[in-house]
């Protein structure tokens, strides 16, 4: 226990945790002020030196596996709470410092995502059974960032569909607009804009969630207007008056951003542009936590703002506009989590006991990222040409009203 002593010692500077090693013996770190105090038993005497070495990983899988566990009321939420406030602690330990420089140094293999490889990391996560989606998400199947106008008092299905009329404003439609969108998950955003006017070719690598898409659309009698083609961006020819792209770019890889914005140019008519929503971090860049590039997300990467714009500028792109959501996708995680849990039986009975708790520390590590971490979401305009989206961006506000005066009437 001694390395593992020392390293949590560093690490838990608010709150405090009870931690019962694989002997029975208790050992307490912490002030227990300014978070959660939290019961842990360890029951296999290998995680006193696993843990000490690769905790983000380590702590996982023990909980996937069962013999990390938590006791007087504690849950793996608040653990994870316990983590998110101690985060700067774990950082400056020797021992993290010296892996997330191998991470750093491993990051443009880790994070590859050539074509071929690309689709089997998505479909990794998005070729689950839809019935477990269903278990948390929105009736939409929504699987991004919602808007909410009003944390405290929106549903979940209320804000993703003001998520929908914000994206829908930005694009500023005109009937028969040709728009591409790239990663086009269960078909929500296609269906809206369809509704709108807008002719969709809408692609995905994912089998599965174009299986789904092509009935939701067929049953919201826009069939006719939306296209839907199982094909990697990279893959996609033709011109386009809009593009649109909702959470895809955390799939790129860091080595991609070059082809994925290069493409996003390509596919655009001269006035064109294209609206990016994606996850990105406020910190420089870093790397993908080791549980999620595992077992959640292989070859995903969160891009620091920098990445994004350095791109940009390679490929020569305008940045028309940049709107920053920082604590939206916080509060959609928390619906998820919370349908989660209300309907964890069910998920347990689509796969186990084992599955039910990484996706429980799934959810809870990324909502938390929103709440402590450096996380947050950014929506991009980009044009080839400077004058493609109008020099006020007032026409984001008026249309969105426009548009919820006409889903009101």
């Amino acid at each position: 226990m001694r390395l593992l002593s020392g390293l949590l010692r560093k690490f838990v500077r608010n709150g405090r945790m009870r931690l019962y090693d694989a002997g029975g013996g208790l050992h307490e770190f912490g002030s227990g002020e300014n978070g959660p105090t939290v019961t842990v038993r360890l029951s296999d005497a290998s995680l006193h030196r696993k843990l000490a070495l690769n905790p983000e990983l380590i702590a996982a899988e023990a909980y996937m596996d069962g013999t990390l566990t938590f006791e007087d009321g504690s849950t793996v939420h608040d653990f994870l709470t316990l983590f998110s406030v101690n985060r700067s602690g774990l950082a400056s330990a020797g021992s993290q410092k010296l892996l997330r420089r191998v991470w750093r140094g491993l990051k443009r293999w880790q994070q590859a995502n050539p074509l071929g490889l690309a689709a089997q990391n998505v479909r990794h996560h998005y070729d689950l059974s839809g019935d477990l989606y269903r278990l948390f998400l929105d009736e939409g199947l929504n699987y991004s960032c919602a808007y909410f106008r009003d944390p405290e008092t929106d549903t979940l299905e209320a804000a993703q569909e003001a998520k929908l009329l914000h994206i829908a404003a930005k694009l500023r439609l005109e009937p028969d607009m040709r728009v591409a969108e790239i990663g086009s998950g269960w078909g929500s955003l296609a269906i809206q804009l369809a509704r709108l006017g807008a002719r969709v070719t809408a692609i995905n690598v994912s089998p599965e969630q174009i299986k789904v898409s092509r009935e939701r659309v067929a049953a919201a009698g826009v069939a006719d207007r939306v296209t839907f083609v199982e094909r990697d961006y990279r893959e996609l020819d033709g011109r386009f008056d809009r593009v649109v792209s909702v959470g895809m770019m955390e799939h790129v890889g860091v080595r991609h951003f070059d082809e994925y914005f290069g493409k996003v140019r390509d596919l655009l008519t001269d006035d064109g542009f294209a609206m990016i929503h994606a996850i990105g971090r406020m910190t420089p860049p870093g790397t993908t936590g080791p549980f999620i590039r595992k077992y959640i997300f292989p070859g995903g990467y969160v891009p620091a703002l920098s990445e994004v714009f350095a791109s940009l500028e390679r490929v020569g792109l305008w940045a028309c506009d940049n709107e920053i959501l920082r604590l939206h996708y916080y509060y959609t995680i928390k619906h998820w989590r919370e349908r989660f849990a209300a309907n964890r039986d069910k998920a347990a009975a689509l796969y186990d006991e084992r599955f039910c708790r990484m996706w429980e520390f799934y959810l809870s590590a990324v909502e938390l990222g929103f709440l402590h971490g450096s996380n947050m979401v950014y929506q991009l305009l980009l044009s080839r040409e400077r004058d493609a989206v109008p020099i006020l961006r007032d026409f984001i506000v008026d249309d969105e009203r426009a548009l919820l005066e006409a889903r009101a009437g």
